[in-house]
């Protein structure tokens, strides 16, 4: 529903860039309440005014501690214009009706990066701004609230190219950017009030879970998040750091194959995919996810896409795991897998599929958007077109090649990971790796596909894994090279897929 704005309300710490505002709002024919020093400025621009105290009868007092704390602003603010009580309260009670709230807050981290005064720091925790700022908020659907300088050139055209007409959709935006600089704010005050200096992390949990120790005994660790809403633990120990990190790895490699048909089981070791294979039956899967590396299984962190059956529980029982993952189990399955009180089960009840990511470094933290997705293209530029059979293969292997650290290498044979390249500094080297992993266990790669995070900047990488059996090749593409891999692949009749899409993972 559109509103026009009638009234507004401003009360700024930062003035410049105000005066356009204001001068617009009066020549809308918008009524302005203020005080203090903002008040004053408008007055200098020769526009009138009414100060807040004609709707409080009180002046500011305490040392301007308390200036609009009064029903009769909260209640121009909070005041829901369709609902009959409120307006007939506000009409008895003389309160008028505030379409526009522009409150910034005072100055708290620029006070606390210039003094080291505790007395003036506390001073500038602003009371008042952020609870006008809160209330027009909330009350977004009748009012529009701007708590940031940062959105005046955004009102000034609202009110050059609108006339004042605002609809729900902007007042919404704009109501969830005052609660994001509100809850900002919170957080730089207590940061400042944490003995430890700034190790202060806030999140809509009431208090983070203290884990036994971090990566490493002797670092601490804590986790801030709601892990009852996606899992229920239902064998074993509390989950360590370590674990939650392989934990993450996993359920987002096996939410890759949530449309598969077919049993998936992976296996991961320090976030990096060891083993992994599709398959008719769990326990099918299972056994070809083992044999790719059983060396690097022991002590790993499994996840299916099944619920697991007593078959497949009688055989993962057989080794030495942290966290088994899965949809559901079979009672008899897990009467089999609680026979070590200290293992780890998990029932995924809900997908994690988070939109964005973060890591802390340096003195910020980094945010991008999710890597969601395989490829964004299909080109076939090599000596010949995949068959089917190859086809599912590349496609499986890209995937699982995106879950391993960077440089990356996934070398897959019937959709069973044979040898994985991850984490060398050069491709090559992670070709090496794969083909070694693939030797060690004796697979056969004739006839295998590999799959690379980006692209190869020299053809080495395929020659040498097309003379240790691999027939085709998917990748990102974009090196200023592609054409000496892909001529290779023409001269040899080899298959080479170009994504389009890379899948660094640092």
């Amino acid at each position: 529903m559109n509103k026009q704005i009638k009234s507004a309300l401003i009360s700024v710490f930062y003035k410049d860039g105000l005066a356009p505002i204001v001068k617009k709002l009066h020549d809308l024919g918008v009524k302005i309440f203020s005080t203090g020093g903002t008040q004053q400025l408008i007055e200098s621009l020769g526009l009138p005014c009414v100060p807040v105290e004609s709707l409080t009868s009180y002046p500011s007092i305490l040392g301007g501690r308390v200036k609009t704390l009064h029903p009769s602003v909260f209640g121009g603010i909070l005041g829901r214009r369709d609902n009959p009580v409120d307006v007939e309260e506000m009409a008895r009670y003389q309160i008028p009706e505030i379409d526009l709230v522009i409150v910034d807050l005072y100055p708290f981290e620029e006070t606390v990066a210039s003094t080291t005064d505790d007395k003036a720091i506390i001073e500038k925790i602003d009371v008042g701004g952020p609870s006008m700022i809160r209330g027009a908020a909330k009350n977004h659907k009748d009012v529009v609230v701007i708590a940031s300088r940062s959105d005046y050139g955004w009102l000034e055209n609202m009110l050059n190219e609108q006339r004042g007409e605002t609809t729900l959709e902007q007042r919404r935006m704009l109501a969830a950017k005052a609660f994001e600089v509100c809850a900002h704010y919170d957080v730089a005050i207590a940061k400042y009030f944490v003995p430890t200096g700034g190790n202060y992390f806030l999140e809509s949990v009431p208090s983070p879970k203290s884990l036994r120790y971090g990566e490493n005994p002797h670092q601490s660790a804590q986790f801030y998040g709601k892990l009852e809403d996606i899992f229920e633990q239902v064998n074993g120990k509390e989950l360590s750091y370590n674990n939650l990190v392989d934990v993450n790895a996993a359920v987002e490699l096996i939410q890759e194959f949530s449309g598969e048909g077919r049993a998936v089981f992976a296996i991961i070791k320090h976030t990096n995919v060891c083993g992994v294979a599709v398959r008719a039956s769990l326990k099918e899967a299972w056994d070809s996810a083992l044999a790719g590396d059983p060396e690097s299984a022991f002590g790993g962190v499994l996840a299916c896409n099944r619920p697991v059956d007593r078959a497949t529980a009688e055989a993962i029982n057989e080794i030495f795991f942290e966290v088994l993952i899965a949809p559901a189990f079979d009672a008899d399955a897990l009467a089999i897998l609680r026979s070590k009180k200290n293992r780890i089960l998990l029932l995924q009840k809900s997908p994690v599929k988070p939109a964005q990511q973060y890591r802390s470094l340096l003195n910020g933290v980094l945010q991008q958007q999710t890597d969601e997705g395989n490829y964004s293209d299909w080109k076939e530029v090599g000596g010949r077109t995949a068959t089917a059979a190859e086809k599912d293969d590349l496609i499986f292997a890209n995937i699982v090649c995106k879950h391993l650290k960077s440089n990356a290498i996934a070398l897959i044979k019937n959709l069973q990971l044979v040898g994985k390249g991850c984490g060398q500094t050069s491709r090559v080297d992670s070709v090496r790796q794969a083909i070694g992993k693939a030797g060690q266990f004796n697979f056969d790669l004739h006839g295998a596909v590999l799959a690379s995070d980006a692209f190869f900047p020299f053809n080495d990488s395929v020659q040498m894994a097309h003379a240790a059996g691999v027939t085709a090749f998917i990748q990102p593409g974009g090196s200023i090279r592609d054409k000496d891999s892909i001529d290779y692949c023409v001269e040899n009749q080899l298959v080479m897929v170009i994504t389009g899409m890379r899948h660094f993972k640092h």
